[in-house]
């Protein structure tokens, strides 16, 4: 069995090397899979596929690093895919401000084949730095919901993920290129997949940390964050589900967000993270009306590093 593990990197060196360092230290009790690492390069100067390759001598696991220079992560996506080897059976992807736990791979493989999924998402607990701001943490707003081994899902995300290799292979702008700056190509591929037919499965034991700068521990940071979760989610509903009924609903779905977060807001006046959740409320149900009506943010235009 070969897996590959698919990492995409823009300027973030010290976050490559936390990664690599706990992908090197992944450990395997019941399985022996051989392993192969592909590190991909989105900025043109290549800081970080010199590195790669510098490294990939005394490296425990076969690691090939590659350049993309047309800047955005659907590219730097789907430039991975094509560089896996042919041969490969699964490939995972995990993301350069993300350090593993050391079963975490093996974790994510024991669930595909109890399973027999096509694809197996994992936890991304939050790594805060000592200095983090109280509320950020007490708000819970970089946790994400957590289910028992085996449930089934309807959308996956490239932070934690492993998927049979032949659901991707041979195929171009897997990530579609038009959310390159944007975001939401993920969870866009993974519903679709979902939709047709393929499993999904939620592994709770692959557990990956990631690295959580103060940049992003900013109110402005999370209202954003999730005012563009929405709008990839109300972009994927309207062209998978292109009836006006659906667009009513979600619609209406919105319009009830944006009403429950203005009245959770007299809450806020006892408990800041109480506020921001609030304000978290009404700035999703925006998202999802923005993404009705066709708008875009590009969320990646701006790097966060730690």
């Amino acid at each position: 069995m070969l897996v590959s593990i698919c990492v995409i990197t823009y300027q973030r060196p010290e976050g490559l090397k936390r990664l690599l360092e706990g992908l090197s230290k992944l450990e395997f009790k019941q399985l022996q899979p051989k392993i192969h690492v592909v590190v991909v390069d989105n900025d043109e100067s290549g800081q970080a596929f010199h590195f790669c390759n510098q490294l990939a001598a005394d490296y425990p696991w076969s690691l090939t690093a590659c350049i993309e220079p047309q800047r955005g992560i659907s590219y730097a996506r789907n430039r991975a895919i094509a560089t896996v080897p042919l041969d490969t059976n699964f490939i995972a992807f995990i993301d350069d401000d993300e350090v593993p736990a050391p079963n975490w791979l093996e974790q994510l493989l024991l669930t595909q084949i109890q399973h027999q999924a096509d694809v197996v998402h994992g936890p991304v607990l939050p790594h805060f730095q000592p200095d983090a701001p109280p509320w950020a943490i007490r708000g819970r707003f970089f946790e994400t919901r957590r289910y028992p081994t085996g449930h089934l899902l309807e959308a996956a995300y490239t932070n934690n993920v492993l998927l049979r290799a032949e659901l991707v292979q041979n195929q171009k702008n897997v990530f579609q290129e038009r959310f390159a700056l944007t975001g939401g190509e993920d969870s866009y591929f993974f519903r679709s997949l979902h939709q047709s037919g393929k499993k999904l499965v939620w592994a709770d034991e692959a557990i990956v940390y990631e690295w959580i700068p103060n940049s992003r521990t900013t109110v402005q940071w999370i209202l954003r964050r999730g005012y563009r979760s929405c709008l990839s989610y109300s972009i994927w509903e309207k062209e998978a589900k292109p009836c006006i009924q659906v667009c009513l609903l979600s619609s209406a779905k919105a319009l009830a967000q944006i009403i429950h977060g203005l009245m959770l807001i007299p809450l806020g006046l006892m408990q800041k993270h109480w506020a921001i959740a609030s304000l978290l409320r009404i700035f999703r149900g925006a998202g999802r009306l923005a993404g009705l009506l066709g708008f875009t943010y590009q969320e990646y235009k701006t790097i966060h590093r730690v």
